[in-house]
């Protein structure tokens, strides 16, 4: 009989309950083995703080939001051969055989790094920014647009009665998934993404052309990465947090509200979505990804296709390369958001 471990990495997000399920159900019922959980990510392997993952534990959490586990973003070889060596020192006091190492872009390569150093894994990708390659979709993306879209529908009718342009911003700190698909869905007059810096100027000049048309609100949905064209607009610097190397935009939504009501002179809003996109009850779309990828994660351990992750493509779900997977975060696609743009202005 295998023992298999299994951790949630990085940020929150819907959907991660039902991997869990998928994996314990499928590992215990159809493969026989056991399933140890790691508490808060990499951080629980490396200090050893593990949770039996029984069909009872896991029963009536396929509709929940967040993780029963935890989570953290610690990377478990960024200490160097210390953490290394914990980890390892884990795996033998528990008889792992193996992990399922649910995470986004972060979380999977401190993963893949793992395994060169001889830890048989399998990841499973969930991140609501939609931004890891080799996967048509991530579990958690589906329910951030659907939150993201619902307050937008609810923004609409404030702005349409205030005579106002509302501010809208949502999470995706390098990619505009969120923002182009909530904005397509929601029917917003302008999008802004990471992938396409913005010339304030020319934001505005489609707000007033709105208002030479007798509309008399707008809505403009903008991702947390999105940022002015160099010469164009000088934006709030960004910041670090806790282990992560990278700056995290800040207050895009603040200087735009800022910008809009000064150049055009329309009683302007922000309002920052934030954490609210990460947390809740999943939609189905994403209970059934997360289903579906804890079976074939279960499965590909169970194979001994260690290093791999799951994957969807087209309607199939596959296993592809960790390094395959991560060679690049996974831009917005140029199609979705010149489909939103058509209904700019």
């Amino acid at each position: 009989m295998a023992r298999i471990g299994v951790l949630t990495g990085g940020g929150d997000c819907a959907g991660l309950d039902a991997i869990i399920r998928a994996v314990v159900r499928r590992t215990r019922l159809t493969h026989g083995d056991d399933v140890i959980g790691f508490r808060n990510g990499w951080k629980g392997v490396i200090e050893n703080d593990t949770i039996d993952l029984t069909i009872e534990r896991t029963a009536g959490i396929l509709t929940r939001g967040g993780t029963l586990l935890g989570t953290s973003r610690v990377d478990p070889v960024a200490g160097g051969n210390e953490r290394i060596a914990a980890v390892h020192e884990t795996i033998e006091r528990n008889n792992i055989d193996a992990f399922v190492v649910i995470g986004g872009d972060g979380t999977l390569r401190g993963s893949r790094d793992l395994q060169r150093e001889g830890v048989h894994l399998v990841g499973v990708p969930k991140t609501i920014d939609n931004d890891v390659d080799g996967t048509d979709l991530s579990v958690g993306f589906c329910t951030a647009v659907q939150v993201a879209t619902d307050a937008i529908d609810r923004l609409q009718t404030t702005a349409e009665s205030h005579q106002r342009v509302m501010v809208v911003e949502v999470m995706g700190r390098d990619a505009g998934w969120i923002a182009a698909c909530a904005g397509l869905a929601s029917g917003a007059d302008m999008v802004l993404v990471p992938e396409r810096p913005f010339d304030i100027e020319e934001v505005c000049e489609q707000l007033r052309g709105r208002h030479r048309r007798g509309r008399s609100f707008s809505i403009v949905v903008v991702a947390e990465g999105a940022h002015p064209a160099d010469g164009t607009l000088k934006a709030a610097e960004g910041r670090v947090l806790a282990e992560r190397t990278r700056l995290v935009p800040s207050g895009i939504a603040i200087t735009l509200q800022n910008e809009i009501q000064q150049r055009t002179g329309f009683e302007t809003r922000a309002t920052i979505l934030g954490h609210i996109l990460r947390g809740g009850t999943p939609t189905a779309s994403d209970r059934i990804l997360a289903t579906r990828f804890g079976i074939a994660a279960s499965d590909a351990v169970k194979a001994g296709s260690f290093g791999t992750m799951t994957a969807l493509r087209g309607r199939e779900i596959v296993q592809v390369g960790l390094d395959d997977a991560l060679r690049f975060r996974k831009p917005l696609e140029p199609e979705i958001y010149n489909d939103a743009a058509v209904f700019f202005g």
